[in-house]
């Protein structure tokens, strides 16, 4: 485990801040709000897909090709990070492609984030995303442990066995239904057993989708509320499109692979449930992963028909939703300006430079 004092020296030998990102996910978001705020920018890019960052050239001050995403962790990069004052940006790919273990053991540049709480994402942690939400008293979907006792709609959740990114999402009405979705993923080599060993069946919540995106460090005023948006998936999305009597003559694999994004708002009279629940969040983590959250996270929720939020999903770094960026109205009855998570992290990166306290919004 690298230590926190090592980071911390590292960062207050810091002058001109960089912002580093891995060249996927939300790169352009975070780039994006990093120019908004006046810092220099370096991305990592895996040969081959360098193509966005060169296009949207007003971004990236700097792109470096990789052979393999992995090899931003090599010493060598490692030390031009540090050489070049470089604070590194996480999200969802930089902890699959560099891996929990690389990040918390030998990657020793400074993170905006809590390197510590990465891992805590996963379901089979020992101290998940349920565990918190517990902590938190925030509702979440009932589990069932043991397939055989499924007895209602319920959602398996396992991870692609070829797309580490990917989760190989699928619904069950009850055991004979498992075992014959499952026995079928396996053999068409979505999952793997092994996988599927590990997985977890939630109760399906019935409601209206919405992502709530937060924003909270150690220097922060508040937890701020950024936005909502809702994800759009295939083919899920497009076979929900169609009426029913085309639905039943159509024999298909439901996958709901997200592919993008769409905005959305909620009704004023619910923003003070939602308000609570990022505060309730922030204050159960900080109590089980010192120094507490750091930076932006999301809780993916439902609403129910009697207005209950119940939270299916926790991201502990940039969520994958530039579009807050430009549509949300949140930031701007708060700032007088409406912008998204990259530019947020960028705003306290700088604050905490100015205030002498960059070590606080690192690890």
């Amino acid at each position: 485990m690298i230590k926190s004092s090592e980071i911390k020296k590292i960062v207050n030998d810091y002058s001109d801040v960089k912002i580093g990102v891995l060249g996927s996910h939300s790169a352009l978001e975070i780039m994006d709000g990093a120019k908004d705020e006046d810092f220099q920018t370096t991305v990592f890019c895996q040969k081959g897909r360098e193509g966005p960052y060169q296009r949207f050239g007003r971004i990236a001050d700097e792109i470096i090709v990789l052979n393999k995403f992995k090899e931003m962790a090599s010493a060598k990069n490692q030390k031009m990070l540090r050489d070049s004052n470089t604070i590194i940006v996480p999200h969802r790919s930089l902890t699959v492609y560099l891996g929990y273990k690389t990040i918390e053991n030998s990657f020793k540049v400074p993170i905006f984030g809590n390197r510590k709480l990465f891992q805590a994402e996963e379901r089979t942690a020992k101290k998940g995303q349920y565990y918190l939400l517990e902590k938190a008293r925030i509702k979440y979907p009932k589990l069932f442990k043991d397939p055989k006792k499924i007895n209602k709609p319920c959602i398996v959740k396992v991870q692609e066995k070829n797309r580490p990114l990917e989760r190989a999402f699928f619904t069950v009405s009850s055991y004979k239904d498992f075992v014959e979705k499952s026995e079928s993923k396996i053999k068409q080599g979505v999952i793997s057993r092994k996988d599927l060993e590990k997985s977890s069946i939630e109760e399906l919540a019935i409601g209206t989708y919405m992502n709530f995106n937060f924003f909270h460090t150690p220097i922060s005023d508040q937890v701020d509320f950024i936005g909502i948006e809702r994800r759009l998936q295939t083919n899920i999305h497009d076979y929900n499109a169609l009426p029913a009597k085309q639905q039943l003559d159509i024999d298909v694999d439901l996958q709901n692979i997200e592919v993008g994004h769409t905005p959305a708002s909620i009704r004023e009279s619910l923003l003070e449930k939602v308000i609570k629940m990022g505060d309730k969040f922030v204050d159960a983590v900080k109590k089980e992963y010192a120094p507490g959250i750091i930076g932006p996270f999301s809780l993916q929720s439902v609403i129910t028909k009697d207005l209950e939020l119940i939270v299916y999903d926790v991201s502990l770094r940039v969520p994958g939703n530039p579009i807050v960026a430009t549509t949300s109205p949140y930031t701007k009855y708060q700032y007088g300006t409406t912008f998204g998570i990259g530019r947020r992290i960028a705003m306290e990166i700088k604050r905490a430079q100015e205030e002498g306290r960059l070590d606080e919004i690192v690890t």
